[in-house]
């Protein structure tokens, strides 16, 4: 069975990223209202009846707008941990709450949707890897596993963010901003420094700098994605990463429009190569932080300077 997969939408206007199969879907991030996202998926001829759960990255608003709209009507199940619901501010169903912790598998289904903490400014933020297992029915035998990643919203590369790109056959990469523009554009210099400071987001070089090192020889598709309206071009970041694929198809994750439907399917004998621990790690010429530890116990002030400008 294969994975069907869409941005419906990403940047800071709003990002929501659909994956599922036949039978069941996930949304990781709902930033979209409730009436746009049903549109954008009739649109794609998918049903949101499919749709069982809600996955939360982070609690910023591009991320969480649509959530409350969308699982009061559908009444689906949002998980959440407990430093990113604390932080939210807004009540949601406590029946519809879920909790998720890191490295531990949720299984939807036939999904398993496996979170990892991430470099960025919020109180407990995450990425995620979405799973399937499926065994061939030409002869009953073996596994074989499709994985698809959600990465966005990334301060800095690290061990971990490293670690799941190398299992995935698809990926959802942020690449916000080109450096150049961001230097010259007329942000302040205290937004500046909060975009590419470690717990912002990743620029051009950074995601280009980690595809080519890390890519596993089954990666398909790689969706370029979290473009800035104002320090980046699309043009410029799919020209750049067109020109060293390597045969990866290579897909813009338009703020303006969902993309395509793609279907992803892995097959025996994808598998990453072992995982090894270092003290010190490099992606091109740009370092691989250690990886950061979940925050759930604790609570933190929203940063005033979280604006939706990126």
């Amino acid at each position: 069975m294969s994975l069907n997969i869409t941005s419906l939408n990403s940047g800071s206007n709003g990002n929501c990223y659909y994956i599922g199969n036949d039978k069941e879907a996930i949304l990781i991030d709902a930033g979209l209202s409730c009436r746009e996202t049903e549109k954008r998926m009739r649109r794609l001829g998918l049903s949101i009846g499919l749709v069982k759960a809600i996955f939360v990255s982070h609690e910023h608003d591009d991320h969480i707008k649509g959530i409350p709209t969308i699982v009061k009507k559908y009444q689906l199940p949002v998980y959440i941990t407990s430093g990113t619901l604390g932080n939210w501010g807004f009540g949601l169903d406590q029946h519809l709450v879920c909790s998720f912790s890191a490295y531990t598998p949720v299984t939807i289904g036939s999904l398993q949707i496996t979170a990892f903490p991430k470099f960025h400014d919020a109180a407990d933020p995450h990425s995620f890897i979405v799973s399937q297992d499926t065994v061939p029915e030409e002869d009953g035998t073996g596994k074989v596993s499709t994985v698809v990643g959600v990465f966005t919203d990334i301060g800095a590369p690290c061990e971990h963010l490293v670690r799941h790109f190398r299992q995935c056959h698809a990926a959802f990469l942020e690449t916000n901003y080109d450096e150049d523009m961001l230097d010259k554009g007329s942000y302040p210099f205290h937004l500046k420094r909060r975009i590419r400071g470690g717990q912002g987001h990743l620029s051009n070089r950074q995601a280009l700098e980690l595809f080519l090192a890390h890519r596993p020889s089954f990666m398909t598709h790689l969706f370029l994605a979290h473009l800035s309206h104002n320090n980046n071009d699309p043009d410029l970041v799919q020209d750049l990463f067109n020109g060293q694929s390597g045969g990866v198809r290579i897909v813009l994750a338009s703020r303006y429009e969902e993309t395509a439907v793609y279907t992803i399917k892995g097959k025996e004998g994808d598998v990453a190569p072992p995982w090894v621990e270092t003290t010190s790690m490099q992606v091109g010429a740009a370092e691989v932080r250690k990886a950061p530890g979940s925050k759930s116990s604790r609570k933190q002030a929203p940063d005033p300077r979280q604006m939706t400008l990126f």
